[in-house]
């Protein structure tokens, strides 16, 4: 004997994100709002995977450049490929971005502290304080050659090895040190100078 029917049809899936892809691709604004829904969704699971101690808000911004990036690379998909490693890609790199900018961020403010707190009669002991010092270092920076401003912030904000930053700024190791001396010497006579006022 048959179960009796209880009329309700079970949901039907969404389309596979290759599907809403290609809709997406040929025009289907639909298909891309629930696009963008999906990618979300799955890619918030990513993320949160990959890196578990990001805030929430800090989760959400990633989602957002991971949905500019599928907006801005959208032409770029090839149909004949699965959609999903592409996507998963594009969200490491944006992962990748997020983690640079922190360590940056990061970086600048444990170097203002630092070099500030090595002229300063006071510990930075307070977020005002801390400020000041970050401002500080910021004007430090402003009197230094473009030259000795890049070894500083390769070497020092970026935390790159020597050889590292020798390939980006297209210089060498020992003119990098160089630079990064003559950096350290200009910034210290700064601070030094704001600190006796």
């Amino acid at each position: 004997m048959k179960p009796a029917q209880s009329g309700k049809t079970p949901p039907v899936p969404p389309p596979s994100l290759e599907v809403l892809m290609r809709a997406t691709q040929a025009g289907d604004q639909k298909a891309y709002r629930l696009l963008l829904d999906q990618v979300a969704l799955r890619m918030r699971g990513l993320v949160r995977h990959r890196a578990p101690w990001l805030s929430a808000e800090d989760v959400e911004d990633i989602i957002q450049d991971i949905l500019l990036s599928l907006h801005r690379a959208r032409a770029s998909w090839d149909p004949a490929r699965p959609f999903l490693p592409w996507i998963v890609t594009i969200a490491r790199s944006r992962i990748t971005d997020h983690g640079r900018r922190y360590m940056r961020r990061t970086a600048l403010h444990l170097a203002a502290s630092d070099i500030a707190e090595a002229f300063s009669d006071m510990r930075a002991d307070n977020t005002a304080q801390n400020v000041v010092n970050l401002l500080s270092v910021r004007r430090a920076m402003q009197d230094l050659s473009p030259t000795e401003r890049q070894a500083f912030d390769l070497l020092r904000l970026r935390e790159l090895s020597l050889d590292e930053a020798a390939q980006i700024s297209k210089s060498t190791p020992s003119a990098l040190k160089v630079a990064l001396h003559r950096a350290k010497r200009k910034m210290k006579a700064v601070l030094w100078t704001e600190d006796k006022r």
